[in-house]
């Protein structure tokens, strides 16, 4: 398991985000030599990304300390140049790593990776698709089809900060006890609300605003079974 690429996106001006800013760093291309990773802090107040360099440019949905980094396989990239007949390149999907021999579909979250010498993230949930994504790959439909397909790569948050660089080794230092995979959570909420409470025993890996999602979806339906 390593990473193929180092990812990083600039501020790029665009007509397909709903960002105040007009612009998106969601282009990603690979980068030489090692990046430093950092705790960026709060999604809106804080540094954005956990890769210095990197472009943040929405803070009201992206970047923060759950949504530190972005992963996604090179398998699964190759997959999709199958199904949809295009290259994809490294990055095209806004990930900050590449990855080769991770499945990072059935990493748990709270899955701790030791990438390289010192770096220390943790796996804190799955990537859900949005209009930005849908408009950078210029796909009909990608946000429906992304979602059914299942495939989403995993935000990582940062435990340990570092510096990272293509062909690091990726290690699995440690894995929770719990069933909560980032194909499970990318499911609960998106396509099968039945399953969200059963992302609660993730606990304190998934973030705070996650958990109070799951609480009004359950006190909704405690609600409607009391109505009936």
């Amino acid at each position: 398991m390593h990473l193929i690429s180092v990812n990083i996106g600039r501020a790029t001006a665009v007509d397909y985000t709903d960002a105040e800013s007009g612009a998106t760093g969601i282009g990603k291309r690979p980068v030489p030599g090692p990046v430093r990773v950092v705790s960026p802090g709060p999604t809106a107040t804080g540094l954005g990304s956990g890769l210095e360099g990197d472009a943040v440019c929405d803070r009201r949905f992206h970047g923060g300390d759950h949504q530190a980094v972005y992963a996604y396989a090179r398998e699964d990239l190759d997959r999709w140049e199958r199904e949809l007949g295009r290259e994809l390149p490294c990055g095209i999907f806004g990930e900050n790593l590449t990855t080769s021999g991770v499945d990072l579909n059935t990493a748990l979250l709270g899955e701790r990776w030791r990438v390289g010498a010192d770096v220390v993230l943790e796996v804190a949930s799955a990537r859900i698709p949005c209009r930005t994504f849908q408009g950078a790959l210029n796909e009909d439909g990608w946000v429906k089809r992304f979602t059914r397909e299942g495939r989403p790569g995993a935000y990582l948050r940062v435990i340990r900060e570092g510096s990272i660089a293509a062909g690091d080794p990726v290690e699995v230092i440690h894995r929770p006890d719990h069933e909560v995979t980032v194909e499970l959570w990318f499911r609960a909420f998106t396509t099968e609300r039945s399953l969200l409470p059963r992302t609660l025993a993730a606990g304190g890996a998934m973030r705070p605003e996650a958990h109070e999602h799951v609480r009004q979806y359950m006190e909704k339906c405690r609600a409607e079974a009391g109505a009936r």
